[in-house]
């Protein structure tokens, strides 16, 4: 390479050896730097596949990826090149012009006789560029080569929505590249060009040589055809518009913009005719003659006259005008996101307008299984009382799953007790010990949601409240205990808490120096499972070193020929790794199946391009108060279809990743099972185990809850002014403290407090989760089979009443059968959540041992659950937990339950007093929530005529109005006072009990003297 000094353009300056050495060595050093971490990572990658039997998976996308990358980068470097070479070639005889200065000679002396020695690189890294950025592209490739069709059409085209799905990213995207590659060649043509003399700006005549003319109007006429194949494309794009009232083409995009989009295209080719023209006539007028009429026509056509269509045409008629199309939204929206008749069944008009505490009370499957365990708030207390050691740990949140026990359906909150990196203390993080020693948990744990080991008396002891765990783990095995949930593998290699170590990788296996992994305080382990990839060679621990820069797995005399690395520890990522055209459900959940403990992961097939189905975020939709305070959410990803197609399990101690084709219906899995073949399993290889233990996924919930606010009305009109429709309400137990810091000391739920609750407006705040629980069938309610569920309560647009009730089941027979009981829209309205939350927190008793246990203890509200009973009425029940303040080891206890039901409430250490304060009569031992029997000794008590403090009724709302406020507070607090006063007297002195009971007369006496 040479070029020329500016005193002397003839002769060029040659670089000496010496430098061409260095800028050899600096482009082999940058080279190097960017190239061989990808070519280990692609290598350990290689490996890890392998580990896991998807070698394919890698096969077929690094394949793909090349592929892509070299089409394109040819595609644009050849491009590149030729507008360059093809100027070069029929440049001009250049004469400088005496006595004038040519600031272009010093160029043109650099390219020398010719281009490809000096300017060869420009193509070459823009063409790589290029291709790098196109090769991310892979999942259209398959996705075109191997598409499904739907089987169903779109209302506007009558195309398959395969062709939507599937097809069109593709086409745009050649058609993007296209035109890429073509403006690329013009401006390097361009400048090429005006380098060699074919363009000459200045010149009065001859500014463009013919060649110079015939090579850009090619390329611009070229350019124009590839636009009017986008003007083409365009057309079909509108089907997924996101428009002010829907998803989808409206009356402007169907009878001006499409139109407008075809004359668009006509206009297009005219245009690319007239720029080709200009290659035989010597008239670039013409050209540009076509090229404003080509601007014109977007300007007036594209634009104006879409817009006047909008403003004088549909604005004063949008309701009749968008009628139609606001149909065809409904019906893709519900067809795309599985809510369609089929699979949603509306229970009209439910709900009494006159509860019937008797019948309700006859529910026995859903008042024996209130959950009042919320796997939100006893992660400290699974942690503190069986966390064994200081590096195991539970996650933030706890798994929600069901296991037949003695014959019955119970439901049950569920961990693995894994081991957790941040938890690991002083020389516990040393390299060895993190990545040698501490590699693994031990055991499952797990507590029956509608039972604790004994009621709790007193928020500042210690007793009672607590969940009664089931533990698996190697000590119950070692000592032959009697396993509720029994397991034969409770050693935990993989989860989503083993998985925060950074860098998460451990090395297991046999180095000829016997076992160094802890197990036990007196024992020692070493892996034996087939997870993990060998690097017994050199070759491989190399590799491993680079990936994870350190030395350590080079040197250490720790790593034997038989060693493995496990890292990818979160199934999610593994899942996700496999499955890269999956989206993972934020909540993964262990299920002991046939005796090992498997993460069971729900993934996604989504869709973005589904015409007229509403376009939505993910995020948006599952955010909620549960994941926003733990980071579980779903990716910022627009989308407008989703299938829970797919079921994975994940061995928490080989990490066996086991892919099954749940709903084998979807045209999106099918594809993708073509695509991979041989990487999702048929849905006939679930086991009847692990199909017991699918659970209705909660993401999938949320976002169809979402959409079922909207699109559970059938008609365009009321669609329109979105009078009927409902919302998702807030979660109560975040924003109460909001609405009520300090709870009001005035009357019970009937009061002035209950009615300003009921009358205000809606609180904001993050939504309330959905939650699972053990209910009578909804579909099937003289059935005594208990069915597992997953339920959320919908209040009324921009208003607190309750508007609907919504369930999924995850039983077997009826997996995703979905009810919604619509609420009769008569008046008495029944309460929704937040109407329920303030009536409850405002009851005088509440607030005065709110007040009281504030002092020493943290009060922790649990989940809200709105339980549908068999009167078609709801019941509202909240557990209430505290720990002890300013306490590490401090952790949740359930100390009371309160409840709501027909706006009565009712507040006690146990459900069953709770039902009966609200006049629900049931069996004690139906709804008793512990097992030290204390409901039966209130029962029998009750028979045998000595009164107890369940037995004695609290006061019944009264009707606003009346006696003072404060009078009415002052009755019902004695009323509370003489009732814990019977409770302490009983078992005790007679004439203390009998004084008791005279005092509670008296005080009840004195409460219904104040009247209505």
């Amino acid at each position: 390479m040479s070029v020329r000094p500016p005193g002397n353009p003839g002769r060029p300056i040659a670089i000496s050896r010496r430098g061409r050495a260095v800028a050899i060595s600096i482009v082999v050093l940058i080279v190097l730097i960017q190239v061989l971490p990808r070519i280990n990572s692609t290598y350990t990658n290689w490996l890890w596949f392998g580990s896991v039997d998807a070698t394919s998976v890698m096969r077929t996308e690094l394949l793909t990826r090349i592929g892509l990358f070299v089409v394109v980068a040819l595609l644009v470097g050849l491009a590149i090149a030729a507008g360059i070479l093809l100027a070069f070639r029929y440049r001009p005889v250049f004469l400088a012009q005496p006595g004038m200065p040519d600031a272009l000679a010093r160029y043109r002396a650099a390219l020398g006789d010719s281009p490809a020695k000096t300017v060869l690189w420009v193509p070459v890294a823009i063409g790589l560029l290029a291709g790098s950025v196109a090769q991310s592209g892979w999942q259209s490739v398959l996705a075109f080569f191997n598409s499904t069709p739907f089987g169903q059409t779109d209302a506007q085209f009558g195309l398959d929505i395969s062709f939507y799905a599937f097809e069109l990213p593709l086409w745009r995207s050649i058609v993007t590249w296209l035109m890429v590659a073509v403006v690329l060649a013009f401006l390097a043509n361009l400048v090429t060009h005006y380098l060699f003399g074919g363009l000459r700006p200045g010149a009065r005549e001859g500014a463009l040589t013919r060649a110079a003319r015939i090579q850009l109007v090619s390329l611009a006429g070229l350019f124009i055809l590839l636009k009017a194949a986008a003007y083409w494309l365009d057309r079909y794009e509108l089907l997924f518009r996101e428009n002010a009232t829907f998803t989808g083409a409206g009356h402007t995009d169907v009878n001006a913009l499409i139109p407008a989009k075809i004359f668009m295209f006509s206009v297009a080719i005219v245009c690319a005719i007239a720029f080709f023209s200009a290659i035989v006539i010597r008239d670039l007028r013409i050209p540009a003659l076509a090229t404003v009429l080509l601007l014109f026509s977007a300007l007036v056509v594209g634009s104006a006259w879409p817009l006047a269509v909008e403003q004088f045409s549909v604005n004063p008629n949008r309701a009749e005008k968008e009628r139609e199309y606001i149909a065809r939204n409904i019906e893709a929206t519900r067809a795309a996101y599985d809510i369609g008749d089929d699979r949603v069944t509306y229970i009209e008009n439910w709900g009494s307008a006159d509860p019937n505490p008797r019948e309700a009370g006859s529910d026995v499957t859903t008042l024996s299984n209130v959950r009042v365990l919320d796997p939100n708030v006893l992660s400290p207390t699974f942690t503190q009382l069986h966390q064994l050691r200081n590096f195991y740990g539970f996650p933030e949140t706890l798994g929600i799953d069901r296991y037949t026990i003695d014959g019955e359906m119970r439901d049950f909150l569920v961990a693995a007790r894994e081991l957790n990196p941040e938890s690991l203390q002083a020389n516990q993080r040393d390299w060895i010990n993190r990545h040698t020693v501490y590699t693994h948990g031990n055991g499952f744990v797990s507590a029956p949601a509608n039972r604790v080991n004994e009621i709790a008396d007193d928020a500042g002891s210690d007793r009672g409240g607590l969940p009664n765990f089931q533990v698996s783990d190697l000590e119950a095995i070692a000592s032959g205990q009697e396993m509720v949930i029994p397991v034969t593998q409770p050693r935990t290699y993989f989860g989503p808490l083993i998985a925060q170590s950074d860098p998460d990788y451990a090395i297991v296996g046999d180095n000829g120096e016997g076992p160094r992994e802890y197990d036990t305080d007196t024992e020692q382990y070493t892996y034996t499972g087939e997870g993990g990839v060998p690097i017994g060679g050199w070759i491989n621990r190399t590799a491993y070193a680079l990936r994870f820069a350190e030395r350590n797995i080079l040197l250490s005399s720790l790593i034997g020929a038989d060693s493995k690395i496990i890292y990818d520890r979160d199934p999610r990522d593994r899942v996700q790794k496999i499955a890269p055209w999956l989206t993972t459900d934020t909540n993964t959940y262990p299920a002991v199946i046939d005796g090992r403990i498997k993460w069971i992961v729900d993934g996604y097939t989504t869709l973005k391009t589904y015409p007229y189905a509403e376009l939505s975020s993910l995020e948006a939709m599952t955010a909620d108060s549960t994941n926003e305070a733990g980071g579980r959410v779903l990716p910022d990803e627009e989308v407008s279809y989703i299938r829970n197609s797919v079921k994975a399990t994940v061995d928490a101690y080989d990490g066996t990743v086991d892919l099954y084709a749940f709903d084998e219906s979807d045209p999106v899995l099918q594809t993708w099972m073509k695509a991979l073949p041989g990487i999702v399993q048929p849905r006939d290889a679930i086991s009847e185990e692990l199909e017991e233990h699918l659970r209705y996924p909660e993401d999938l919930f949320k976002v169809q809850r979402e959409l079922l606010a909207k699109y559970q009305v059938d008609d365009p009109g009321q669609f329109f002014t979105n009078d009927a429709f409902w919302s998702v309400p807030s979660d109560p137990t975040v924003t109460s403290s909001i609405q009520n810091p300090t709870p009001p000391a005035g009357g019970p739920a009937g009061g002035p407090a209950g009615a300003q609750a009921a009358n205000r407006g809606p609180v904001e705040g993050p939504s309330q989760p959905p939650y699972y629980v053990v209910v009578s069938d909804p579909t099937d309610p003289e059935s005594d089979e208990p069915s597992f569920q997953l339920i959320s309560a919908f209040r009324g647009y921009e208003r607190e009443f309750l508007a609907a009730h919504m369930s999924a089941s995850s039983d077997p027979d009826t997996y995703g059968d979905i009810t919604v009981r619509v609420q009769r829209p008569t008046e008495p309205l029944s309460q929704g959540p937040n109407q329920a939350q303030d009536i409850m927190i405002a009851s005088p008793a509440i607030a005065e041992d709110r007040r009281l246990w504030g002092e020493t203890a943290e009060i922790t509200e649990g989940n809200l659950l709105a339980l549908p009973l068999a009167d078609d009425s709801v019941l509202y029940v909240e557990p209430i937990y505290t720990q002890r303040k300013d306490q590490d080891t401090a952790f949740p206890r359930l100390l009371r339950v309160m409840v709501s039901y027909d706006r009565a409430v009712g507040y006690a250490p146990t459900l069953y007093e709770a039902l009966r304060q609200v006049g629900i009569e049931a069996d004690p031992d139906v709804v008793r929530i512990d097992e030290s029997g204390e409901a039966e000794a209130e029962a029998e008590a009750e028979d045998s005529g000595s009164p107890t403090a369940a037995s004695i009724p609290r006061p019944a709302a009264p009707a606003t109005g009346g006696a003072d406020e404060a009078e009415r507070a002052t009755a019902v607090r004695n009323i509370n006072q003489a009732l814990n006063a019977v409770r302490s007297a009983q078992g005790g002195d007679l004439s203390a009990l009998g004084q008791a009971l005279e005092d509670l007369q008296e005080a009840v006496d004195a409460y219904q003297a104040l009247g209505n």
